[in-house]
């Protein structure tokens, strides 16, 4: 861990990653960065008019290439939900970072997604939540160092989950001084 200064948030639309990393950042003072943002700078048109105008694999594409040219340290990186289809850009992340997956289960997201349609989601069209849901969760899980629980933790709380559980991976803390947290591995 000691030459991985980012924090890599990875999960579903919904999950959380960027209102999360944005306070994270903050409580740790660390950068942020929001990889949809910087894939919607760097096009010049939004997630859904790349997704309506060349279809999800274009979207797809422009991600891992942006994903690839990130060059930073002290990092909290708020990756689009797509990001693990590309192994070759989560390898390179993960070169300078610790990923932590936002794991909410899909009650949860189906609750706080209420644009699926037109979020700009890198999906086969007609492809449901749930499906889309089932389809990630296994790259997720391939590429997470860090597992939060966070269908029933408020922003806090997913953050106060994950400062925890790094501490516990970087050997500031024994996994039995840490208080115990709801809803974590």
């Amino acid at each position: 861990m000691m030459n991985k200064t980012n924090i890599i948030l990875i999960g579903m639309p919904g999950s959380g990653k960027s209102t999360v990393g944005v306070i994270l950042a903050k409580r740790l003072a660390m950068d942020f960065l929001d990889t949809d943002i910087l894939i919607q700078k760097n096009a010049d048109r939004t997630l859904q008019e790349i997704v309506d105008r060349e279809g999800h694999m274009a979207l797809r594409s422009l991600e891992e290439r942006t994903l690839a040219a990130i060059d930073c340290r002290n990092h909290v990186i708020a990756t689009g939900g797509s990001a693990v289809y590309s192994k070759p850009a989560m390898r390179h992340l993960k070169k300078s970072g610790a990923a932590i997956f936002l794991h909410a289960d899909l009650a949860a997201l189906q609750n706080r997604v209420w644009n699926y349609e037109t979020r700009g989601i890198a999906k086969l069209p007609g492809q449901s939540l749930q499906d889309l849901f089932a389809e990630r969760m296994a790259l997720y899980e391939r590429y997470a160092d860090l597992t939060v629980h966070s269908s029933h933790l408020n922003h806090d709380q997913v953050c106060e989950a994950i400062i925890g559980q790094l501490q516990v991976l970087s050997g500031l803390v024994d996994d039995d001084e840490r208080e115990s947290e709801p809803n974590t591995p």
